[in-house]
C-alpha cells in the first residue's frame, strides 16, 4: 500500500457519532475526511434527549450553550383517561445541580438541530461533511486502509491510516469486516413522525392508552421547533400510512378525538426495535462507533448519547497514537466502551418492558454520570485506593478560585484536548511540563484555591496526592507525589513524553 495518505482518518457516516469524532480530531490537528452517503443532512428527531453526561461532553466541545438555547426541558407527561380526564406527572426525576454534577436533567432537542450545531462547530474548526459520498469498498494492511468511495465526482480511491464506521445500524463497514451483530428483535414495531398539528397544547407530552401496546399513542412538542413528535406502536407486519391523513386516522382511532389534525409531516419512519451489540469494535485499522456497534430501543434516551460518548472516547486515542502513543492504546476503546453498550442495552430493554406495562419513569440510571472504566488498562492507582473516587471514574466538577482571585470551575481547566494533572498540597512536586499536559497545583502556593472545599469533598486527596484527568474527563491515574517516576512512564505510554531540557 502506498504511504501517500490523503488523510489520517476517513469517517464514514455524519450522524452524531461521526460529527463528534470529526470535532475531536479537528481540534487536535488530525487530518480527516467525513463522508455521508445521504445527499442532505438527516431531517428527523429520532434522538431527542441529551443526557447530563453528554451535556458535559458538549461543554468541552464548545457547543453546550447553543444546544441549550436551541432546545428545552422535557414537559410533564399528561396521561389521558377513557372519560376524557387526565393526570400529569414528570417522567424524569428532577434533581438540583451540585458542585460535582452541574448538569442534572436531560435536555430535549431534536436530532436534526443537534447535528446542525455540530456541523457548525466543525465548520468553525475548518472542516465540513461531504454529503452524497458513499463508501463502497475497502481493504487494509499493516500501514493503512485503501477505501473506495462514490460521490458527485465519480469513483475515488482514498488512502488513509484509519477507517471509522459510523454508518448506523445497517453499517456497510461492519458488514464488510464480517463482524457479527448478535442480539434480538424485541417484538415491537413503532412509528415516529415529526409533524405540524393542531388540537393539542405544547405544555405537556400527551400520552394516550399508556401501557396498551395496541392502542398507545404519544404526541410530544419538540423543543426548539413548532413541530410535535408522534410515536406509536404498530403491527409487526404490513404497510403503515405515514402521510398526514394516515396519522390523523391513527390518532383518531386511538384517542377517539377528531380535533387533532396534522397539517404537514416533515419526517416519518416505521421501524422494528432491536437490541444488538457487535462482537468486535476494532479490526486492525478499522473501528466501529455508535449504531454501527450497538443499537437500542429508544426507551431511556440512550442511543445517541452512547454514540457520542463512543466517539469522544476514540477521538483522543486516535490522535494520541497518530502523534506517537503506543498503538495498544487503541485497544482500550473496545475494552472500555463495549461493556458500557452492553449495560445500556440491558437498561433500554428493561425500560421498554416497563413502558409496555405503563408508567415508565426515568431516573439517575439514564443520566450516564455513573459510567466509568475501573477495569480499564488505562486506570492506575499508586498506591491502591480502597474507597472514595477511583481511577476510571468520571472526574467531578468543582467551583474553585484562581490564585488571582477570579472564580473558576475544574471543568474550565479540563476543557480542551489536553490531559490535566491536579497536584494537591505539593507545590514543589517534580512533574515536568510538556505539550498536551496542563499541571495545576491546588492549595498553599498553588494556582488553584479550593476556596469552598469542593475539590476536597469530591476528590478526597491527601496532601501530596496527584490525580491525572484524561482528555475525555475520566481519571486516568491517582498517584502519590513520590511515584512521579511511574507517572512519567504512564504519560510516555500516552504519547506525552518530556521535552528535552535545555540549560537555563
Amino acid at each position: 500500500m502506498t504511504n501517500d495518505f490523503a488523510a489520517d482518518v476517513l469517517i464514514c457516516g455524519a450522524g452524531a457519532a461521526g460529527l463528534t469524532l470529526g470535532i475531536e480530531l479537528a481540534r487536535r490537528g488530525v487530518s480527516f475526511r467525513l463522508i455521508e452517503k445521504m445527499a442532505q443532512p438527516f431531517p428527523g428527531s429520532r434522538g431527542k434527549g441529551i443526557q447530563p453526561r453528554t451535556q458535559e461532553i458538549f461543554e468541552d466541545l464548545g457547543i453546550l450553550d447553543k444546544v441549550v438555547a436551541a432546545g428545552g426541558i422535557y414537559p410533564p407527561s399528561r396521561e389521558y383517561h377513557r372519560d376524557g380526564s387526565y393526570t400529569e406527572k414528570d417522567t424524569i426525576e428532577r434533581h438540583e445541580p451540585t458542585p460535582a454534577e452541574p448538569y442534572h436533567i436531560p435536555l430535549m432537542i431534536p436530532q436534526f438541530l443537534t447535528e446542525r450545531i455540530m456541523r457548525d462547530r466543525l465548520a468553525e474548526l475548518g472542516n465540513r461533511v461531504e454529503f452524497g459520498c458513499e463508501l463502497v469498498g475497502f481493504e487494509q494492511d499493516a500501514d493503512g486502509v485503501t477505501a473506495r468511495t462514490v460521490g458527485p465526482n465519480g469513483e475515488e480511491t482514498v488512502a488513509v491510516r484509519y477507517l471509522i464506521g459510523a454508518d448506523g445500524g445497517r453499517s456497510f463497514v461492519r458488514g464488510a469486516l464480517g463482524v457479527n451483530f448478535p442480539g434480538k428483535t424485541l417484538g415491537v414495531r413503532a412509528i415516529v413522525a415529526d409533524a405540524a398539528l393542531t388540537g393539542l397544547d405544547r405544555e405537556a407530552w400527551h400520552q394516550f392508552n399508556d401501557g396498551d401496546m395496541q392502542r398507545m399513542a404519544a404526541v410530544c412538542p419538540l423543543a426548539g421547533t413548532d413541530l410535535f413528535q408522534i410515536q406509536a406502536p404498530v403491527p409487526l407486519e404490513g404497510e403503515v400510512d405515514l402521510s398526514g391523513e394516515g396519522l390523523v386516522r391513527m390518532i383518531a382511532e386511538r384517542t377517539g378525538r377528531s380535533d387533532i389534525q396534522v397539517q404537514a409531516v416533515s419526517w416519518a419512519s416505521a421501524y422494528a426495535m432491536n437490541a444488538r451489540l457487535a462482537d468486535r469494535y476494532r479490526v486492525g485499522r478499522v473501528f466501529l462507533v455508535g449504531d454501527a456497534a450497538h443499537i437500542h430501543p429508544p426507551t431511556g434516551g440512550q442511543g445517541l448519547n452512547t454514540s457520542v460518548q463512543d466517539a469522544y472516547n476514540l477521538g483522543w486515542k486516535l490522535a494520541a497514537v497518530l502523534h506517537g502513543a503506543e498503538d495498544r492504546l487503541l485497544d482500550s476503546y473496545e475494552q472500555e466502551r463495549r461493556p458500557v453498550a452492553e449495560a445500556v442495552l440491558g437498561l433500554s430493554t428493561r425500560l421498554l418492558d416497563a413502558q409496555k406495562q405503563g408508567g415508565m419513569r426515568r431516573g439517575r440510571e439514564v443520566h450516564q454520570l455513573d459510567i466509568g472504566y475501573p477495569d480499564s488498562p488505562l486506570s492506575k492507582e499508586l498506591p491502591k485506593r480502597v474507597d472514595g473516587l477511583r481511577a476510571g471514574d468520571r472526574a467531578p466538577d468543582a467551583p474553585v478560585r484562581g490564585a488571582a482571585g477570579q472564580p473558576l470551575r475544574l471543568f474550565e481547566l479540563f476543557r480542551g484536548p489536553h490531559w490535566t494533572l491536579l497536584v494537591n498540597e505539593a507545590p514543589h512536586a517534580n512533574v515536568s511540563p510538556r505539550p498536551g499536559l496542563y499541571v495545576h497545583h491546588v492549595g498553599r502556593g498553588g494556582d488553584v484555591v479550593d476556596a469552598w472545599d469542593h475539590i476536597r469533598n469530591a476528590y478526597a486527596l491527601a496532601a501530596g496526592e496527584c490525580v491525572l484527568i484524561r482528555p475525555d474527563g475520566y481519571l486516568g491515574a491517582m498517584v502519590d507525589v513520590g511515584e512521579t517516576v511511574k507517572l512519567e512512564i504512564y504519560l510516555a505510554r500516552m504519547g506525552l513524553a518530556q521535552l528535552e531540557r535545555v540549560s537555563e
